[in-house]
């Protein structure tokens, strides 16, 4: 179960930090009239850790999971936060961070933290906001190319423009802590 007033504190965070009536193309290509730049409130101290925790609770709701995985670039602290409330909980998960695209030098990985993969891990990968899903589901295929299963998507924010539906019709439950509607009222 998720801490309500925690939640509703992030959310109070959100909506101070990193939400934004304005014009902006999303990465997805589409254009929109709001952004809500996550980035902005996680990387604060109190974001930090009521993101940790409260995503750490969230995962409760997926099947289980052995490890963490985080998008590049917004996803990686959020990984990193679940990781280390993990092991303050006793239940340590490892966490990995995901490129969008391979190194070209070094060791040229894809997927950071690659020593805690075993065949068949299952992972649960982190989100800042889902939009469309496309984000998440490229992740997706890069863990299942590094040996891992995907069980299921925690997501800060729900944008409610499709996302959820891409994600769910590839066969991944997906958790959000906020929505669309937390930030605009209902649609």
């Amino acid at each position: 179960m998720v801490d309500e007033a925690k939640r509703q504190r992030l959310i109070t965070l959100l909506r101070e930090r990193s939400f934004q009536r304005r014009r902006v193309r999303l990465a997805s290509g589409r254009e929109s009239d709001f952004f809500i730049d996550c980035k902005q409130t996680v990387l604060t101290a109190e974001g930090h850790a009521l993101v940790g925790e409260l995503m750490f609770q969230l995962l409760a709701q997926l099947p289980p999971c052995e490890a963490v995985g985080g998008v590049e670039l917004g996803g990686c602290p959020l990984a990193s936060a679940v990781s280390l409330i993990s092991y303050q909980q006793g239940r340590p998960l490892p966490a990995l961070y995901v490129r969008k695209q391979q190194k070209d030098h070094g060791t040229a990985k894809l997927v950071e933290g690659d020593r805690s993969l075993r065949p068949g891990l299952p992972v649960a990968l982190l989100e800042d906001v889902i939009t469309t899903g496309g984000s998440s589901l490229r992740a997706v295929e890069a863990l299942h190319q590094a040996g891992a299963k995907v069980i299921g998507i925690v997501a800060i924010v729900d944008r409610q423009e499709g996302g959820a539906q891409a994600i769910e019709a590839a066969g991944l439950p997906l958790v959000a802590l906020a929505a669309q509607s937390d930030f605009m009222g209902p649609s």
